[in-house]
């Protein structure tokens, strides 16, 4: 009889433990865990303010930077959204501010300026994610150049022909953290796919 009330015990402990992982999964907590929403609040309103999407915004931060504010590449970029100091001083001079006084690592101006940049791309590129994201890594004057060899439609420029092979990974993965975060926080945000 001991032996059986064990094996209830048992049953029952492995049925609840079921229970725990169904409603973790069910509520995304390991995605969000994977794939974090940091400076939300911040994200949020420089979309909202240049009219991107903060989704957008977010899969830049978490695969230029990994959220690390004080972050610096091996070319010059610099925090959370890996600007160079030549683009964000372009950026400077679009916003009326002095860039002698803008601090790139400050979490908070890294992310206005970088929506900002981000923001541009996309109207200068009708929408088009995938141009956008290859004109944030590449420059715009790369993709112009690409677009002015392309006979067709600008829309219908696929990542997989992205002539750089760095630009086009970078692409591939920001896109995958896109399509991530979509799933992930869509209903959440005004925004939406572009």
């Amino acid at each position: 009889m001991f032996i059986a009330k064990r094996k209830i015990v048992k049953t029952i402990a492995i049925i609840f433990l079921l229970f725990i992982i169904l409603a973790v999964y069910q509520s995304n907590f390991i995605g969000r865990m994977m794939y974090p929403f940091p400076y939300k609040q911040t994200v949020e309103k420089y979309a909202a303010k240049y009219g991107t999407d903060p989704l957008l915004v977010i899969a830049v931060i978490r695969e230029e930077s990994r959220f690390i504010t004080k972050s610096k590449s091996s070319k010059g970029a610099v925090g959370l959204m890996q600007l160079m100091p030549g683009t964000a001083e372009e950026i400077a001079v679009w916003l009326n501010e002095d860039y002698a006084k803008v601090d790139l690592l400050d979490p908070e101006t890294n992310i206005r300026y970088g929506t900002w940049y981000l923001a541009s791309l996309n109207k200068e590129f009708s929408g088009n994610t995938v141009l956008t994201l290859a004109a944030y890594n590449a420059g715009i004057g790369r993709v112009q150049s690409w677009l002015d060899d392309w006979p067709k439609d600008p829309n219908a420029y696929r990542i997989e022909e992205i002539p750089i092979t760095e630009t086009r990974e970078y692409v591939e993965k920001v896109y995958r953290s896109y399509e991530k975060y979509l799933a992930l926080y869509a209903t959440q945000h005004s925004g939406g796919r572009e």
